[in-house]
């Protein structure tokens, strides 16, 4: 059995008391990183053994993993923070759990995109999920292909190339589009700014400490400030 665990994007008590239990009763936890989920297992005296599972082993680890599975082991999938499969490792490991007959649980929890869009004031009826923009290869080919694209636009962001992108957007869809940055989301200093998208390049540039990581969140084509307004 394998369960797809999410675990907190910040605040260590944005965890499902579901969640923590099955993080209790597995018998294996398979971790992005097993430092940065120690923290939260340690925090809330979880004991269970870990492994590692990331981008740079997923596809040598997962046929072991199927096989611990297919012995009887249940197996919590982890990643650092927010839902597996969402932008972090995950998608591979639960494909061949399919092919091999092996039951998935995916349990509800946090993921950094949802509240950035509710908190954005943009609209949330209809939007599309782009995660991470490839960094060289396809990247202005992919802009271009969204710059007709209606719906709210979602993207997940490193600090140190959050101001480049914005750029980059002001470019591809208009220095007037609106849009809204949200960083270090349920932390100490979680900061969500709604303007345009030339006024954030501005903002961003002159702040000078970009942190955390960011979800940019852009208006679809023909929406304005308008809807900000009274």
């Amino acid at each position: 059995m394998l369960y797809l665990v999410p675990t907190p994007i910040g605040n260590l008590e944005d965890i499902t008391l579901r969640a923590l239990r099955v993080l209790r009763e597995v018998d294996l936890i398979a971790c992005e990183d097993t430092r940065t989920s120690g923290v939260l297992l340690a925090h809330y005296e979880i004991s269970t053994p870990k492994t590692s599972f990331h981008e740079h082993n997923e596809a040598a680890k997962t046929p072991q993993l199927v096989r611990q599975m297919k012995e009887g082991r249940s197996i919590a999938l982890v990643s650092d923070a927010g839902s597996p499969g969402i932008s972090d490792p995950g998608f591979y490991l639960v494909r061949a759990c399919m092919q091999e007959g092996i039951p998935v649980e995916a349990l509800p929890g946090p993921t950094a995109f949802v509240p950035a869009l509710t908190a954005s004031a943009l609209p949330s009826g209809r939007f599309v999920f782009e995660g991470f923009l490839p960094v060289k290869k396809g990247r202005r080919s992919r802009l271009d292909e969204l710059r007709a694209e209606t719906r709210t636009m979602i993207f997940y962001e490193s600090p140190y190339r959050a101001v480049k992108t914005l750029k980059q957007f002001a470019d591809t869809f208009g220095a007037d589009r609106p849009a809204a940055v949200a960083r270090e989301l349920t932390k100490k200093f979680e900061e969500v700014r709604r303007d345009t998208l030339q006024n954030l390049v501005t903002y961003f540039e002159d702040d000078g400490s970009t942190r955390g990581e960011f979800v940019l969140v852009v208006a679809g084509a023909g929406v304005t400030t308008e809807i900000w307004e009274r």
